[in-house]
């Protein structure tokens, strides 16, 4: 028994001993977290505090990239104005992120479909099950840019926590290419190379996951952090948004119905029976049916009168 004790001792000491010496090359990503050895030996309760105390450590990372996240908002908003869209290209949890945010923007904020668009390696296959190899074909990366005709006027978003994906350094210099704007996401410090073909980076350095290389824990949940900035600033920014309102949601359902008719009540004051009748009236479009109530106005001079302030409702209000 005290022979086991020492052999186990031993051993851990030498786990300990290889994770201080420096680990040449290897992706932080990949590297083993000294938070968790042993992490089969503990009690669940142990290991979810484990989770806790790392997950704090993705929101730090985050954060420390305000700075980087505020100024790709701002690519997006420009591109956006004058009629550009947003691309997110990725492989396994990268791009089923990418594919998430885009997928949410159309019933959230009523944009088109084309206006967000999310891209993974293997394609919609590849988002229920791993597609083996396409994520190492840069050209394939490529392809699927070409497929999507980008112009100058788009915003492309490349998500590779490792930073070496091969199949979206493929779609990022096809995008410099055509002349797009492109950032990279990832959650370590990226090749010098790559300076040469992205216009901007954002890099939360969430370090060694809990699961050595799993990085669909703390660059994961980095990087859903990061993009649903990216998208819901950039629609405040656009006027989708008035006060903490969702105020241009697509009442598609019997969900967003119910929250159109508390949107419209909030913002006006209506009883819950007029602001349904005047959502009928305005083909459900909340933004609208305040317009209506507000101003006194029928649904077409309503929305003339939106498209006049560029959809802003507060210009409107105030």
């Amino acid at each position: 028994m005290l022979g086991r004790f020492f052999r186990y001792t031993e051993r851990h000491v030498n786990i300990q001993t290889r994770l201080t010496e420096p680990q040449g090359k290897i992706k932080k990503t990949e590297q083993r977290n000294l938070s968790s050895i042993d992490i089969d030996l503990k009690s669940i309760s142990e290991i979810v505090q484990i989770f806790h105390e790392e997950d704090l450590k993705a929101v730090a990372a985050v954060e420390a990239e305000s700075d980087a996240i505020a100024r790709a908002i701002d690519l997006c908003v420009n591109a956006f104005r004058v009629g550009g869209r947003l691309f997110y290209v990725g492989a396994g949890t990268s791009g089923r992120l990418g594919v998430l945010d885009a997928s949410e923007c159309p019933p959230t904020f009523s944009t088109s479909p084309e206006m967000v668009q999310g891209i993974i390696a293997g394609g919609d296959v590849a988002l229920r099950r791993s597609v083996e190899g396409e994520e190492d074909k840069s050209e394939r990366g490529a392809q699927a840019i070409r497929e999507r005709q980008l112009t100058s006027q788009d915003v492309l978003v490349g998500i590779a926590s490792s930073g070496r994906t091969p199949y979206v350094m493929g779609a990022l210099k096809e995008a410099h290419i055509i002349g797009a704007t492109t950032i990279f996401l990832c959650c370590v410090q990226p090749p010098e190379q790559l300076k040469a073909w992205v216009t901007h980076f954002i890099t939360p350095l969430v370090g060694p996951e809990i699961i050595a290389g799993s990085t669909r824990l703390k660059a994961g949940t980095a990087t859903k952090l990061v993009l649903n900035m990216l998208t819901t600033v950039s629609m405040i920014k656009l006027g989708k948004v008035y006060d903490n309102l969702m105020v241009d949601v697509h009442a598609s359902n019997e969900k967003l119905v119910a929250r159109s008719i508390r949107i419209v009540q909030a913002v006006t004051g209506v009883d819950a029976a007029a602001a349904e009748a005047t959502l009928e009236q305005a083909d459900g479009r909340a933004k609208l049916a305040i317009v209506m109530l507000t101003k006194g106005l029928n649904s077409t001079e309503a929305d003339a009168l939106l498209e006049k302030h560029g959809g802003f409702l507060r210009q409107i209000l105030d």
